[in-house]
C-alpha cells in the first residue's frame, strides 16, 4: 500500500468496521447499511478526523468507477510561465551551493551578538532559522493532531461521559488525563480518538 495515499476509518455505531483506502470503507459502509445496523454509519478521514460523505449506490464496480474518476479541475488556477532570467556567469572558486545573499536589518546589539557567535553572523543566523523551523513544525503537528481528534470526538463522543473534560485534556496536551477520562468510552471510539490525538496519527495502546 502506498503510504502517501489518504486513508479512512469507518464506524457502524461505536464499532470500527473498516480501515484503509476509501473503496474498502465505502463497501463496508454499504454492507453495514444493508444489514440494518442500528446507530450512525460514518466514514472519517484519518488526516483530518472529519466525516466524509460517501455514495454507496450501485454495484461494487459502480462504486469503484466513481471513486476512480478524476476530480474536476475547472477551478484549477491558470499559472503563467515564469520569465526566464539568464544565469550569471560562474566565477572561479567554490560553488555557491544555493546560498542567496539578501539584506537583513538588525539593531546594533543584534549584530554584536551575532558577531560573537562561533562561525560568524551567517552561521548563527542559519542555525537560528533551522531551530525555529524545527520547533514550528513540531507545534504544527501537535495542533493538527488536536484538531483532527476534536473533530472525531465531537462527531462520535459528544454525548459520552467526560467528553468536555477529555476535550480540555486534549488541548492541554495531557495524554494521561485524556486516557483516564475516556476509559469508559466504547473501545474502538477511544482507541481511534487516541490515535488521532497522537502527533504521528498512529494507533496507540
Amino acid at each position: 500500500m502506498d503510504n502517501n495515499l489518504p486513508t479512512y476509518t469507518s464506524f457502524a455505531s461505536h464499532r470500527r468496521i473498516a480501515v484503509g483506502p476509501l473503496l474498502g470503507n465505502v463497501l463496508a459502509v454499504r454492507r453495514a447499511l444493508e444489514s440494518g445496523v442500528e446507530g450512525p454509519v460514518l466514514v472519517f478521514d484519518d488526516a483530518t478526523g472529519r466525516v466524509v460523505d460517501v455514495d454507496t449506490r450501485g454495484s461494487e464496480a459502480d462504486i469503484a468507477a466513481r471513486l476512480a474518476a478524476p476530480a474536476p479541475d475547472a477551478a484549477a488556477p491558470c499559472i503563467e510561465p515564469e520569465s526566464v532570467v539568464p544565469a550569471e556567469p560562474r566565477g572561479r572558486g567554490r560553488p555557491r551551493l544555493g546560498v542567496v545573499a539578501r539584506e537583513v536589518t538588525l539593531l546594533p546589539r543584534h549584530w554584536d551578538w551575532l558577531a560573537a557567535q562561533s562561525g560568524g553572523a551567517s552561521v548563527a543566523l542559519r542555525r537560528l532559522v533551522e531551530e525555529a523551523r524545527r520547533v514550528g513544525s513540531a507545534k504544527d503537528r501537535q495542533r493538527r493532531a488536536q484538531e483532527r481528534a476534536y473533530h472525531f470526538m465531537s462527531a462520535m463522543a459528544g454525548d459520552m461521559p467526560g467528553f468536555e473534560e477529555a476535550t480540555r485534556a486534549l488541548f492541554a496536551n495531557d495524554e494521561s488525563r485524556m486516557r483516564e477520562l475516556t476509559a469508559a468510552w466504547p473501545p474502538d471510539v477511544r482507541a481511534y480518538a487516541l490515535q488521532l490525538a497522537s502527533n504521528d496519527g498512529k494507533a496507540t495502546a
